[in-house]
């Protein structure tokens, strides 16, 4: 297939623009690079530098799908200027979507969130769920899910979202290097680098095991995984969503001991106040996904999973 991949110069569209192309699919990435890098875009990829807000021009040449992963997504900025995010995600969203029903684009994988929940009233998280986002940033998300499912009904596209939990790990030259960041796996790692001076674990006196947070994390290249299978399945007229986890969670004193493990380092740890907003578990079931994309993570393993980061965080 022919695909437009936006966002495909950032982490986790990289990541799927170099499995798709693996796969033997043509394909086009557009990116403003805005966060992403130019030197992230795959080998074998046509690079565009541009907005996906943008795409009508582009799609007009034919294409049989999009993976749609640009978005502005920092919760506190989300927080302090909402209208970047409302411009910038749901904006840019609706304007890709009319380009697509213009041109006859017949499938679109958006990269939506877990941050569409907010704070979950069980656990593990069912995409059955109540969706009340806690920020702007899950919000916006949610929004475009909801046009998703109109413009699917109304247009006849074929349409998943797929809700990430937190995404980490790397592949080959492509990881996360973001100049804000804000993922616990690569900040302690800077920590190992000698890039901070040490980390911050936010509460040790949450309801859990060991006091602190507990987070599902999936390997990225499971994620690129998901994705495919989703093109695959996709049914016009319709609009599925699935969550993407591990189905298991970790604490954050678990990550960062992994990490000291895996890295040799002893990274300084201390401990500051909750953050206002934060549940205490945060836990995938991705029972839909194994049953209807056939989709299973299979790289589980913190100490794997956090490998790969640190090979990738020494290169770069």
């Amino acid at each position: 297939m022919k695909l437009l991949v936006t966002g495909g110069a950032g982490y986790v569209g990289s990541v799927n623009a170099a499995r798709l192309l693996e796969a033997g699919h043509e394909v086009v990435v557009l990116d403003d690079l805005s966060t992403g890098h130019a030197d992230a875009v795959p080998h074998g990829a046509r690079f565009v530098e541009g907005d996906a807000g943008d795409a009508g021009s582009l799609l007009a040449e034919g294409f049989d799908g999009v993976l749609h992963f640009a978005a502005k997504s920092l919760v506190g900025e989300s927080m302090e200027n909402p209208a970047k995010y409302w411009h910038g995600n749901v904006g840019t969203a609706l304007n890709l979507l009319d380009a697509m029903r213009d041109n006859g684009t017949p499938r679109l994988v958006f990269s939506s969130t877990a941050a569409t929940y907010g704070e979950p009233e069980e656990v593990p998280i069912k995409e059955s769920a109540p969706t009340w986002p806690t920020n702007t940033y899950g919000a916006s998300k949610l929004a475009i899910d909801l046009a998703i499912t109109s413009y699917a009904a109304a247009h006849g596209l074929a349409a998943v979202s797929l809700r990430y939990f937190n995404v980490a790990g790397a592949y080959m030259n492509y990881g996360e290097r973001h100049t804000v960041e804000t993922h616990l796996i690569p900040i302690v790692l800077q920590v190992a680098l000698g890039q901070r001076e040490q980390v911050q674990m936010y509460g040790d006196d949450w309801p859990t095991e060991d006091g602190t947070c507990i987070r599902d994390y999936v390997h990225v290249v499971d994620l690129a995984d998901a994705h495919q299978l989703a093109l695959q399945h996709a049914e016009p007229g319709t609009h599925r969503i699935y969550n993407l986890g591990s189905g298991s969670g970790f604490s954050v004193k678990q990550v960062i001991d992994t990490c000291r493990q895996v890295t040799g380092h002893a990274i300084p740890a201390t401990v500051a106040p909750r953050r206002a907003g934060d549940p205490a578990v945060l836990v995938a079931s991705s029972e839909r996904a194994q049953e209807e994309l056939g989709w299973k993570p299979q790289r589980t393993d913190l100490a794997s999973i956090v490998s790969d980061a640190w090979e990738f965080a020494r290169k770069h």
